[in-house]
């Protein structure tokens, strides 16, 4: 990983978790948390492509889990990876197929957490949980790919050439 990649993950994992800190609201049936980490997941993705995007997000959200919420994060650290891979791989860098990536990516985050919440509490507190989780991608795909796209359009093209 060339030096300017690895400053870029640092950074964006750094601010996935204080993205993901600065709102915390918890549900009490599995000890998860609503949190707008997401948005900056999608973003990292979605300018940097799935490696920045699939790093920063699996450790930037597995930090701040680590941060209060232990039990999530080695589950987080996989699934919040694969959701920052998927978005950086599937966008085409439009505004449409970002919303496409995101929604997709983030499906894939809310199909692990279920599955995690229910191999831990039960198919009740999981279904509980459900609907945070849906409304964490919703808020997500309507910060991400905006911000992506008002970004691309300031940032030095040697920035967005790493992906």
């Amino acid at each position: 990983m060339e030096v300017l990649q690895l400053i870029l993950t640092a950074v964006f994992a750094a601010l996935v978790a204080a993205a993901t800190m600065i709102i915390r609201i918890p549900i009490p049936a599995t000890t998860g948390y609503f949190n707008i980490g997401d948005a900056m997941i999608f973003i990292a993705a979605l300018l940097f492509g799935p490696i920045i995007g699939g790093v920063a997000g699996g450790f930037g959200s597995a930090i701040a889990d680590i941060i209060g919420y232990p039990l999530f994060a080695p589950y987080t650290l996989v699934i919040k990876g694969v959701e920052g891979w998927l978005v950086g791989k599937l966008t085409r860098r439009t505004l449409n197929s970002d919303w496409i990536a995101c929604v997709l990516g983030g499906s894939e985050m809310v199909l692990g957490y279920l599955l995690v919440e229910v191999f831990l509490f039960g198919l009740g507190a999981a279904l509980e949980e459900l609907p945070f989780n849906i409304f964490q991608v919703v808020a997500g795909v309507a910060i991400g790919p905006t911000s992506a796209l008002l970004l691309r359009k300031r940032l030095p093209s040697i920035l967005t050439a790493t992906t």
